[in-house]
């Protein structure tokens, strides 16, 4: 028992300490912060492993608090996994979402985003946002289903500095649709 507690009291001082060198660092100039139009550059050992370890730990600053604090509480049937962690980890991750989220960052991008939100919604996937919505208007359900991409969630297949918060169209290189994916002959091969 006193060693669970004491495991509890160093994760949660492990996290606050990260949070607060996060915060420091996040209100220094522009270089620090990234190109302006970029996500301010975050990292959280717990949220990379856990979050990181299914899928791109998606960025803070790409949804207000209050949707973090839902994808938290729900983690028990989230997106139809049950990814549920231990009190302390969800704590510690939930409240380095919160502290970073794009309504507590100043990256425009993150502004953008939370106007793009009406008021009292609280959507769970980036890809709800009317901002997404609008940036990725041009791309049509056929790219989006190509298995190199495999749906709007998967940031990283296209965005190559996605992890960094890089969304930028210069880091964008949408895959191309392979010819035995798109049904043609494959060639035997020898």
């Amino acid at each position: 028992m006193r060693r669970l507690e004491i495991w509890r009291g160093a994760v949660l001082a492990a996290a606050v300490l990260a949070t607060g060198g996060l915060l420091a660092g996040h209100h220094e100039s522009g270089a620090a912060r990234g190109n302006g139009s970029g996500l301010p550059p975050v990292a959280n050992k717990p949220w990379q492993a856990e979050c990181g370890a299914c899928h791109l730990s998606y960025h803070p600053g790409l949804l207000p608090a209050r949707s973090w604090q839902a994808v938290m509480a729900g983690l028990e049937r989230h997106f139809g996994e049950n990814a549920a962690l231990d009190a302390p980890t969800r704590d510690a991750i939930t409240g380095f979402l919160v502290a970073n989220a794009a309504d507590r960052n100043d990256s425009r991008r993150s502004a953008k985003i939370v106007a793009s939100i009406a008021p009292g919604a609280t959507p769970v996937r980036i890809t709800e946002t009317r901002y997404f919505q609008a940036k990725h208007d041009d791309i049509g359900a056929g790219i989006w289903k190509r298995p190199a991409i495999g749906g709007a969630a998967n940031c990283g297949a296209c965005h190559r500095a996605a992890e960094q918060g890089d969304f930028s169209e210069r880091s964008v290189a949408i895959p191309r649709q392979t010819a035995s994916a798109a049904g043609a002959p494959v060639k035997a091969t020898k």
